[in-house]
């Protein structure tokens, strides 16, 4: 791992000038750095009140789970680290551009580029499932303890990462299971209340929450509404069997994805289910979530002058061919004297082409 000096960081940062700053948390802040190489970075740097305790345990814990982990490309990059004045660490990490999937949920407006259409939402949940997925599949298992919609950033394509795994603990001993319960309200399970309590279904727990917030663009609490919590409402809709009353109201949702949707809040109700061994390990969701991207598939339909093209290209191919095949039989079959059928596809564009 990359060790950098403090020189170099301070003056990717303008000092940590407040205008650098792009992301808050309880550890402290995330600055938008930019390299003497001209690579930008995220730099994470405590807060005041935990400098001044000199309390580097969130930052240390992620800088240790993150350098043992092999690359993953639904996983937030550790570039390097650093040290300020009072030897606090630093975390250089990877810069994403395009803001948290929290952003794009309840601060994007219509016209923002980070509003999140269905397709992109479907993408997003089955990203985030297979980074959950491949920290539970490390031996021993990871368990994130904190996933959330404010810890999931787009990168420049707007694929989405996991972040921020200061609460993260690697299950490999009595020391796994003697830390605190943690999480975020809203997210954390119920059922987790004891340090001896962690297990994986934790995390499965709050990736169902945070597809109900996918879902419905609501917040995983919200005291504006009744219910407050995203849990309580969206359960009572399927118990109703309401199920597309629970998506997000502001974006149409087209006809051809309404069966993946409702195969999404499935899979969110059985994630969040009070009894543990009835939740899917992440490995089977992301199964499941796979086949609702099969499904989501538009079926594509063309006009109906299409098949005049269509049958005037087989003539054509037929002729270049010197075949006497019987165009039904082509249709049929798809194939004649060994020469595959997208030839025909082939002389459609030719025929675009003369036309245009």
């Amino acid at each position: 791992m990359n060790e950098y000096k403090l020189e170099e960081i301070v003056e990717a940062t303008e000092n940590f000038d407040q205008s650098r700053v792009i992301g808050k948390g309880s550890h402290g802040f995330v600055y938008r750095g930019i390299l003497k190489d001209g690579k930008f970075v995220a730099i994470k740097k405590q807060s005041p009140g935990l400098q001044k305790l000199q309390d580097n345990t969130k930052l240390k814990n992620e800088a240790c789970i993150l350098s043992s982990l092999p690359h993953n490309p639904y996983l937030i990059s550790l570039l390097g680290t650093s040290h300020d004045s009072f030897k606090n660490k630093l975390l250089v990490m990877e810069h994403m551009p395009k803001g948290t999937l929290y952003e794009a949920l309840h601060l994007a407006d219509d016209d923002d580029e980070r509003t999140l259409d269905w397709p992109h939402r479907l993408k997003t949940a089955i990203q985030i499932a297979k980074a959950v997925q491949f920290l539970h599949e490390e031996n021993p298992p990871v368990v994130h303890r904190d996933i959330k919609s404010a810890n999931i950033l787009f990168d420049q394509n707007h694929d989405a990462k996991l972040a921020d795994f200061g609460l993260a603990i690697r299950m490999d001993g009595e020391d796994s299971l003697s830390r605190p319960a943690a999480g975020t309200i809203g997210y954390l399970d119920p059922c987790y209340t004891v340090p001896s309590k962690l297990s994986t279904k934790v995390d499965v727990f709050s990736y169902g929450v945070l597809l109900f917030e996918i879902i419905s663009g609501r917040k995983a609490i919200d005291v504006s509404r009744k219910p407050a919590a995203i849990v309580e409402w969206a359960s009572t809709l399927i118990e109703k069997r309401r199920f597309l009353d629970i998506c997000d109201e502001r974006i149409e949702l087209p006809h051809y994805m309404e069966s993946s949707i409702k195969k999404l809040i499935f899979i969110a109700s059985h994630c969040v289910s009070l009894i543990e061994n009835l939740r899917p390990s992440m490995a089977e969701i992301v199964v499941q979530l796979g086949k609702s991207a099969i499904d989501e598939r538009p079926v594509v339909r063309f006009p109906l002058w299409t098949s005049f093209l269509c049958g005037f290209a087989l003539q054509r191919w037929q002729r270049k061919l010197g075949s006497k095949t019987d165009s039904t039989e082509i249709n049929n079959k798809g194939n004649s004297n060994g020469v595959n059928i997208s030839k025909g596809a082939l002389l459609v564009r030719e025929i675009f082409a003369e036309i245009t």
